[in-house]
């Protein structure tokens, strides 16, 4: 081993001591007390797979889970299909193509809870005065107070900051796309739709591929936003598991409990990851 490589070596020994004492001590630690009754303070008892086994029989945990798998699929298709269209618009010959790049990526950059209590306001006054104004019933009131539509206006809210993000990804990929095939296809006579289903989408698959693994890890994850637009209400019904496990762990005492449904949390995004990947590549392989 050469004195270089040796060099390499030791300049990631310190990015690996973080990853370890900030990432993995404290996930073996959680893992730990997701086998005990440990509220967060004092002592604590060792119970097995209580914790586990109780989960399953909480109809709080269970709805917080239907709410964001719910939210997460819903935001992650929203987000895919407008941002490929976006960025499709923003890849042609326009007038000001890089100004409009640089708008339409500025929702990424802004902090999720200033966007959403702003929101929380449009949805609150804004909104409510203007269908007051227009005689509309169903727009007088917010529907961030309807248990049944609170769930939109937070969709709406994800998916316009996130994406930006994605936008920017199905550009890089749209560039890579050689010119000379749609003119090919051009002089065959081949229409939009099919341009765009024989030679953009197959191309992009890959791009494809990791917006839709990102964009629905990041959804299932949801909490800022939640926090800003309804604080998981009314009632319950807005609660992200994210929601449950900070509210339960840190300030209800069920410390050791919400661990356990943390670790279930955690293996459920990596299968959904990894199922969803497959998916998705094989689907890429296909075309």
């Amino acid at each position: 081993m050469t004195h270089s490589t040796k060099a390499f070596y030791w300049m990631a020994v310190p990015a690996l001591l973080l990853f370890v004492v900030l990432h993995t001590i404290p996930v073996v630690t959680g893992m730990f007390f997701s086998l005990t009754d440990y509220a967060g303070y004092g002592k604590w008892n060792f119970v097995g797979l209580q914790n586990y086994v109780s989960l399953f029989k909480d109809d709080r945990v269970l709805a917080s889970y239907g709410f964001t798998f719910l939210f997460a699929i819903t935001a992650t298709v929203i987000v895919n299909v407008l941002a490929l269209g976006i960025a499709m618009l923003l890849n042609a010959r326009i007038k000001f193509r890089t100004a409009f790049r640089g708008i339409f990526f500025i929702p990424n950059v802004l902090a999720v809870l200033i966007i959403g209590y702003v929101f929380n306001f449009i949805f609150s006054n804004s909104l409510p005065l203007l269908g007051q104004s227009l005689g509309l019933d169903w727009l007088s009131t917010s529907i961030l107070a309807n248990k049944d539509l609170a769930w939109l206006g937070i969709v709406a809210v994800s998916a316009w900051q996130s994406i930006a993000f994605s936008v920017i990804l199905y550009l890089a990929g749209l560039q890579t796309i050689p010119a000379e095939l749609y003119e090919a296809a051009g002089l065959d006579g081949a229409s939009y739709w099919r341009q765009f289903s024989s030679i953009t989408f197959p191309m992009i698959g890959a791009f494809f591929t990791i917006n839709m693994v990102l964009a629905l890890k990041g959804f299932l994850q949801a909490f800022d936003q939640i926090v800003a637009l309804t604080n998981g209400g009314p009632g319950t019904s807005t609660e992200s598991v994210a929601m449950v496990i900070f509210r339960g762990g840190f300030q209800g005492g069920e410390f050791g409990y919400q661990m356990a449904n943390s670790v279930v949390y955690l293996l459920v995004i990596v299968a959904v990851s990894v199922i969803q990947l497959r998916t998705l590549q094989r689907k890429e392989a296909d075309f």
